[in-house]
């Protein structure tokens, strides 16, 4: 059989410098599914932009070929002209690319983006083209697919735009779906089913599928090739079932090392909690006026309704749920940044035995001073740092906000920060542009610490990195945390993560917490249907325990599935019940 996709002896550099992709081939065959697997920086989003030829303008490709075999005809797509390009790209070649609030406008609809490819490439008119696009909005899994056609990317929490990007390369069926980490910013039960749709999409129109990925719980999902990748090498290449049972390479074995998984025996107990709360949200409800368009009144929305959550001082508390479920608008309200509904409490204690700070009823003064003792550390390092800024800004502009030492203390102290998270000071001269996304994480990290705080908000630190950066990242917290005598209000939806790192968990769906307890009890006694979706939907390494998407659409899908003692509508759900010391479940008596 003729490939698909045929890459051979590829090699890609910048410049003048050595080249950063180096005779890399591999094929694709119509139907399949290959899995290019590597850290970041590997070459991974190089080679398959260069299939697109959407590489930046400084890359140059050295050597190979790059062979389509399309309706009856093969082209070199390194050959071919540009507007025969144009019309491969977004009709029989598709790309989801990782970091949709950047590859998607600001100034349109998503509803007008995503048809945009069927006007071009299907000469479909406007209704059609809107009724093809709601359905595959529904299918990406948006409860209100009217409502995401009138809005804006912004609009949209950072999982819901990576829906409306896969939406947008699916939507015209294309031979070819190349996935640039299609699932990273999903949370779990989303992952799953979009890993379904894509199943179900091959099957109906026998796309094939190019899934750029560091998560090998995917990979045994999905892929019938792996194509393991260092350096710009290929480092190991053959059947998923081989590589992922039996890898014969160091670099293979290491990744897999690195790889978090929910552990199958629960670890020890963990040290009970004490009575010393540093945050202590009380009946925390936030509810936002939607633009509902033309002369309609605004829809209001319930983002988070009656959350009662109280951290224990040096400990980590964890918030997991799906993207939209609520859990950074509760972070938000906890260090001050979204002012919530009346009759909200959110009880801030610095130091043990200290006076309470009422943190949405606070002066001036008390602001300052909290600021200084809660920071936040951001999902997106590449947002959250300043291109403008070099690190040694970055990291001594908060200092200089509060007036804290002259300028040669402050310097030493960034300077300080960096060998706490792992960077050499010398690296202080450089501008984030220059550092790798984990470097770039940890840069995020040092500055949150420069001030010293006692609490620190984590909003999915380590989603968008590779498993061997995310392990490092980790570690790092952990170390800090301990070093430091800090406490985190941790926010996921790696369940894989939670366990490592959490002392306490909360499951929250659709704006309320459903169930809480303990690592070592929520993941080996889970209640709620919800909860035990959430496990099910967890991706592992092996071909042989794939995703049970039965279960999970169950638990994600509508509460109306749930067993009676669970059902609610909306927020009109059952109170949260304590089962047994430590462990709360929402549901009727």
């Amino acid at each position: 059989m003729t490939p698909l996709l045929d890459v051979k002896n590829l090699s890609i550099g910048f410049g003048a410098e050595e080249p950063v992709v180096r005779d890399v081939s591999f094929q694709v065959m119509p139907g399949e599914t290959l899995a290019l697997v590597g850290e970041s920086g590997s070459g991974k989003t190089i080679t398959c932009r260069s299939v697109l030829r959407i590489l930046p303008d400084t890359a140059r490709i050295s050597s190979g070929e790059i062979t389509f075999s399309c309706k009856g005809s093969t082209r070199d797509l390194l050959k071919i002209s540009e507007r025969d390009m144009r019309e491969i790209r977004g009709d029989q070649i598709s790309m989801i690319f990782q970091e949709p609030m950047r590859s998607l406008s600001p100034l349109h609809r998503l509803g007008d983006q995503v048809s945009e490819v069927l006007r071009l490439h299907r000469d479909m008119g406007k209704g059609e083209s809107k009724r093809t696009v709601l359905e595959t909005f529904e299918r990406v899994g948006f409860p209100d697919p009217e409502r995401v056609w009138r809005s804006y990317p912004f609009e949209m929490s950072g999982g819901m735009r990576q829906r409306a990007m896969i939406a947008m390369a699916m939507v015209a069926k294309p031979e070819l779906l190349i996935a640039d980490e299609p699932t990273t910013a999903l949370d779990v039960t989303t992952q799953a089913q979009v890993l379904g749709l894509i199943k179900d999409l091959q099957k109906d129109t026998g796309m094939a599928v190019i899934l750029v990925t560091h998560d090998l719980g995917v990979v045994a999902n999905m892929a019938e090739t792996v194509v393991v990748m260092n350096k710009g090498r290929v480092m190991e290449r053959g059947p998923a079932p081989v590589v992922l049972g039996a890898p014969a390479h160091g670099y293979t074995r290491k990744l897999f090392a690195a790889a978090p998984q929910i552990p199958e025996v629960a670890a020890p107990a963990r040290a009970a909690p004490h009575d010393d709360v540093i945050l202590d949200l009380r009946n925390v409800s936030k509810t936002y006026a939607m633009r509902a368009g033309g002369w309609s009144a605004p829809v209001r929305v319930t983002a988070c309704h009656e959350v009662n959550l109280a951290l224990q001082r040096g400990k980590t508390l964890a918030v997991v749920g799906e993207s939209g479920s609520g859990k950074t608008t509760c972070a938000r309200i906890a260090l001050g940044a979204e002012v919530p509904d009346a009759g909200s409490e959110v009880i801030f204690r610095a130091g043990k035995g200290g006076e309470p700070l009422h943190v949405n009823a606070m002066s001036p003064e008390e602001r300052v001073a909290f600021q200084r003792q809660a920071q936040m550390v951001f999902q997106d390092p590449y947002s959250s740092l300043s291109p403008r800024m070099r690190v040694q800004q970055a990291l001594t502009e908060p200092m200089e906000i509060h007036s804290l030492g002259t300028r040669a203390e402050r310097r030493e102290k960034a300077a300080e920060m960096l060998r706490w998270v792992g960077l050499d000071p010398s690296m202080l001269a450089r501008y984030p542009h220059a550092f790798s996304g984990g470097q770039r994480q940890r840069l995020s990290i040092a500055r949150a610490l420069t001030l010293e705080p006692e609490l620190l908000v984590c909003d999915e630190p380590t989603s968008a990195l590779d498993v061997s950066v995310q392990e490092q990242i980790l570690t790092l917290l952990e170390d800090i945390r301990d070093g430091m005598g800090l406490s985190y209000l941790f926010i996921s939806h790696d369940l894989a993560v939670v366990a490592r790192i959490a002392d306490e968990v909360a499951v929250m769906r659709q704006g309320v917490v459903v169930e809480q307890a303990p690592p070592d009890t929520l993941f080996y006694n889970p209640q709620h249907p919800y909860t035990k979706a959430l496990i099910a939907a967890q991706p592992e390494p092996d071909v042989n325990r794939p995703i049970d998407l039965t279960l999970v659409s169950k638990g994600a899908g509508s509460s109306a599935s749930w067993p009676d003692a669970f059902r609610f509508d909306g927020i009109d759900a059952p109170a949260l019940r304590e089962l047994e010391p430590g462990h709360k479940v929402r549901c009727h008596v």
